[in-house]
């Protein structure tokens, strides 16, 4: 006999898989929702659908649809019919909230992320990165040559990066250090949260010259242009070798095991022997569990985009010690989201 509990759990059982299943749709209603700027028209109190549609030249009837069904996923509320405002989570779409995440949306929910994650079955079966198998080059070269995309990607990765910067700043002993590399810092979002906060330090902001062709105006606005540079140029090739301490954050996660190897090596060859090397980024778990599944999701990303990969603490404990390096101490969750690994060359052998 079917009780009402047993059908209460199979509608609950059922609803979870299809609200899975249609994670699409939700991606898709968000980056129309951040590329429309909806939440600017609303960042000041509740508005009328008629308005925003006016004010966003959409169709009233079909924004209003998407309106509530933003309402019913969080990001929006609908005191009145066909009235709309902002939850917290739908405020970090605005365009000048200090939280905002809206270039962040706008990139991931972008055609090129959505086409490319449409060849994960080809990633699973074979190994390779969708994206190449889609577009018929790189990640990084493609959207290089896509300038407003260029231009959105590195925005995205600023605000990807604020939180994490900001309790770097706080949290990390940076008294011994003078000058710091950010290598891979794309444009600068890191140095300009922990230059301030340490006024006796220099800095570096080392990328490729699309990815830092944005830092010269993030290091002015953060009032630290005059101790802190941009510089181009390939990591794999040629690293400042005039920092004390260098700062590899979110970048490990891009490439596969033979490149990260690389850039180590790389490193240890070329950054000075009293050097330390902080690794900023994801530590996975060694195990799986739902209670932080945006990591998993990260690293399935990558593997669609960039080849790469995120890695737990003896991976990177692995790597580090194989290409001449010795790890001092691994900080969980040091940097908000991410953790700090922090390592120095290890002695000649």
């Amino acid at each position: 006999m079917t009780t009402h509990t047993d059908s209460a759990d199979k509608l609950a059982l059922r609803n979870t898989l299809i609200e899975g299943i249609g994670g699409y749709m939700t991606a898709h209603s968000i980056g129309v929702f951040a590329e429309l700027g909806i939440a600017d028209l609303i960042k000041d109190g509740v508005r009328g659908s008629d308005e925003l549609a006016a004010e966003s030249n959409t169709h009233e009837p079909s924004l209003r649809r998407l309106l509530r069904t933003l309402t019913a996923v969080g990001l929006a509320t609908e005191p009145e019919p066909g009235r709309f405002g902002l939850t917290a989570v739908g405020s970090q779409l605005r365009s000048d909230s200090p939280d905002s995440l809206r270039a962040f949306s706008r990139m991931f929910c972008h055609p090129i992320l959505l086409r490319a994650w449409q060849g994960l079955e080809h990633s699973v079966t074979t190994g390779e990165r969708a994206f190449d198998h889609v577009y018929g080059k790189d990640f990084y070269t493609y959207v290089a040559e896509q300038g407003a995309a260029n231009k959105l990607f590195n925005e995205a990765m600023g605000e990807e990066s604020r939180i994490a910067a900001a309790r770097l700043a706080a949290g990390y002993d940076f008294s011994r250090a003078e000058k710091i590399v950010d290598l891979g810092g794309g444009d600068g979002t890191l140095l300009a949260a922990v230059l301030p906060a340490h006024p006796h330090l220099k800095g570096i902001v080392f990328d490729s010259p699309g990815g830092v062709a944005e830092a010269p105006e993030v290091l002015k606005r953060a009032g630290i242009e005059e101790r802190c540079e941009a510089r181009a140029g390939d990591f794999f090739q040629d690293i400042p070798d005039d920092g004390d301490l260098y700062v590899i954050k979110s970048v490990f996660q891009d490439w596969s095991d033979e490149d990260s190897y690389a850039l180590l090596r790389s490193c240890r060859a070329q950054i000075p022997a009293s050097a330390t090397l902080l690794i900023v980024g994801t530590v996975m778990p060694e195990t799986s569990s739902p209670e932080n599944p945006i990591m998993f999701f990260t690293d399935l990303n990558m593997l669609v985009n960039t080849g790469g990969r995120e890695r737990t603490e003896n991976e990177f404990r692995t790597m580090l010690e194989e290409t001449g390096f010795s790890v001092e101490r691994v900080l969980l969750g040091a940097a908000g989201p991410l953790s700090v690994i922090e390592a120095r060359p290890a002695a000649a052998r």
